[in-house]
Order: structure tokens, then C-alpha cells, then sequence
């Protein structure tokens, strides 16, 4: 669990109430329904038409990478791909086969397999660029999908504050309504800037290291199986692959 998503999440806000109280207000006067309905729902709805259903449902399945990324133990995998080079020139590249029904991940399976039928080292690398680049893309795109959710809040804040004003303006011969008008006006543009800044725009980028993280792990698995493919040595596969570990 990425337990620093959870302490920002929360100091983020706690700091914005605990500044709102020491400044003589109360918690109360941060709690508008009007306002919320506007900014999320403006917010959602905006969002929903900016991109496609794959796109969107994809964002809300990786949305948990957040608190719980995925775990990428990068020496494990270089450990692993020295194992196979070692297997393969003790054995040939058919003494791989074993190694691709105990495989789990579907990447690395489908690297092995290529190996296995004997294509050579371009072909295996053509074919694993493209499974990187379309499944990069699409995650990307999904982790977009906060960034422009990002954007959308805080003008969807303006709008919901116009309509406050609106309000105002309509009653203003009835001062007991003027209250509640106001309230709406600055609320709704706290919320839409606040939940831009302190949830959308940080969960975005938080999601597409996560994404490149991913990439990167598997831009070394295709690497690592080109170069069993090549009949490069073991350790100098291990010591071209410990490059992706200097960052």
C-alpha cells in the first residue's frame, strides 16, 4: 500500500479545515449540497463526454494503482531472464518451453513463446513494442482522464459560483436569502479549485509514473528476450539489463 497517497490525501484537507477554523469559521460553512452537485456532477459530466467508454472505465480500474501500484521487482526479473539465457544455451531455445506454462506474466509468456518458435530477434521485438505501446497508450489516456477531470473542476467551480451570485441578485429584496446564495457562490469555487489541486491533478500523475513504471519493466523483458533470442552471454545480458536499475 502506498501509505504517502493517504497522508497527502488527508493533510491536504485537513489543512484547508484546520485553516478555515483557526481563521474564526466553522466546519459548517465548508458543507454546501449545491455546491458539491454542481462541481462533481458538472465535473463527471464533462469528463464523460471528453472521452470514450474504454477510456473512461479503464481510468476507474487503475484508479486503485494509487493506494495499492502494482509491485515490479525489477533485479527479481533480471535474476529471471539470466535464469532463461543460461537454460537456453544449455539447452537450446526449446528448453524454454517449460518455462512458458510456469510464466505468469502474460507479457514475458508472450516474449518466451515468440522465442520458442524460433523468430528472429527484430520480429520479437517489433511484436513486444507494439503490446507496450497499445497498452501504455490506453493507460495514459485513463490516467488523462484525472487530468482533465482536473481542469474541468475549478471552471465548473466558477460556473457554480455564478449561479450563487445569480441567486443573490434575484433575492436581493429578501436579505434572509442572501446567505445562502453567498454560500453557494464561494463553496462552490473552493471545491472546484480544492478537489483539482488537492485530488484530480495529484492522482493523475501519481497514476502515470505508475504507467511508465510499467514500461519501463517491460521494455527490459523485451530486451532480455532479444537478446536470448541474439545468443548473447548471460552475464552480459545481466550487466546491459542492470541499466534500467540506475534510476
Amino acid at each position: 500500500m502506498d501509505i504517502l497517497s493517504i497522508i497527502g490525501v488527508i493533510i491536504g484537507f485537513a489543512a484547508i479545515i484546520a485553516g478555515n477554523s483557526l481563521g474564526g469559521g466553522e466546519f459548517a460553512f465548508l458543507l454546501n449540497a449545491h455546491a458539491l452537485i454542481i462541481v462533481i456532477g458538472g465535473t463527471l459530466g464533462a469528463t464523460l463526454l471528453h472521452f470514450p467508454p474504454k477510456v473512461f472505465w479503464q481510468s476507474i480500474k487503475i484508479s486503485r494503482w494509487v493506494v495499492a501500484p502494482l509491485q515490479i521487482p525489477l533485479r527479481a526479473k533480471i535474476k529471471k531472464i539470466v535464469e532463461w539465457s543460461a537454460l537456453a544455451r544449455k539447452e537450446g531455445l526449446l528448453g524454454l518451453e517449460g518455462i512458458i506454462e510456469l510464466e505468469q506474466d502474460g507479457f514475458a509468456k508472450k516474449g518466451l513463446q515468440l522465442l520458442v518458435d524460433g523468430n528472429e530477434p527484430d520480429v520479437i521485438r517489433d511484436c513486444l513494442e507494439v503490446d507496450i505501446s497499445t497498452r501504455e497508450h490506453l493507460d495514459l489516456q485513463a490516467a488523462n482522464v484525472y487530468s482533465a477531470m482536473g481542469g474541468y473542476s475549478p471552471t465548473i467551480g466558477i460556473i457554480g459560483a455564478v449561479i450563487g451570485l445569480i441567486h443573490v441578485m434575484q433575492n436581493l429584496a429578501n436579505p434572509e436569502l442572501l446567505g445562502a446564495g453567498i454560500a453557494t457562490a464561494f463553496v462552490a469555487t473552493i471545491y472546484g479549485v480544492g478537489l483539482a489541486n488537492l485530488l484530480f491533478l495529484p492522482v493523475a500523475n501519481k497514476l502515470k509514473a505508475q504507467v511508465l513504471l510499467i514500461s519501463k519493466a517491460e521494455e527490459m523483458m523485451m530486451e532480455g528476450i532479444t537478446a536470448i533470442a541474439e545468443g548473447e552471454n548471460p552475464r552480459n545480458i545481466e550487466l546491459k539489463l542492470s541499466g534500467f536499475l540506475l534510476d
